[in-house]
């Protein structure tokens, strides 16, 4: 069964793009395509889609529409999963979209729209109930940590920010391990490491590990 998506970017030509790059694929089913936050939010309720897919900033203000659509699933239909697509890497946004759970969220850098292999692998991710963050947004992050002299973030090896970057795919300890090459308890012992170092709480499941990393990244967590 395909996963039906609901589509949301105010610029016609890349919404057509992406309208038919991921139709012609066997994983999606487009069921709208919309160009603002009102004809999103509607189609939402209308339609009840699997996952939106859609720009952060969408008319009428340009601002915060992606934000207020993933608030809106949340609390209308969180069975619906919501990706955000960013030019750039905003902590503000990655902070707001996380604060409520992670479960069913990504954010994607719109450079990642042209491989339609990870778009898709994001796409049934997230439908999952998966969480999904694109590589470059932990990057960021890390780089803002050290940049800013935060000790903490300093002191993660190549290694654990490999690690972590697996992580921000939503990927458990196995596939961690696999893409790797590394054993399950060297991925264990990195990411307790992880944790021990930036001082988040270890959990079980890996969406909210991916949020307490994340979260303590954009700096909501001192």
């Amino acid at each position: 069964m395909k996963t039906r998506l609901v589509l949301g970017e105010d610029n016609a030509l890349l919404r057509e793009g992406m309208r038919g790059l991921l139709s012609a694929t066997d994983e999606v089913e487009v069921v709208a395509a919309c160009s603002d936050l009102d004809s999103i939010l509607e189609s939402i309720d209308t339609l009840r889609p699997d996952v939106v897919l859609t720009d952060i900033r969408m008319p009428p203000t340009g601002t915060d529409e992606g934000v207020q659509v993933a608030r809106h699933c949340r609390s209308r239909h969180p069975s619906t999963g919501v990706i955000l697509l960013s030019q750039y890497v905003d902590p503000a946004y990655v902070r707001s979209l996380l604060e409520s759970g992670s479960a069913g969220r990504g954010y994607l850098l719109k450079e990642r729209v042209s491989d339609v292999e990870e778009l898709i692998r994001a796409v049934t991710a997230v439908a999952a109930g998966g969480s999904v963050v694109d590589p470059q947004v932990i990057e960021h992050l890390v780089r803002t940590g050290v940049s800013r002299g935060n000790a903490n973030v300093a002191r993660l090896s190549p290694r654990e920010l490999e690690v972590l970057a697996e992580m921000s795919r939503g990927r458990n300890n196995t596939a961690i391990a696999a893409s790797l090459f590394i054993g399950q308890r060297a991925v264990e012992k990195h990411i307790n490491s992880i944790f021990a170092k930036l001082g988040v709480g270890v959990g079980d499941e890996s969406h909210p590990r991916v949020r307490a990393v994340l979260l303590y990244l954009s700096g909501s967590v001192s």
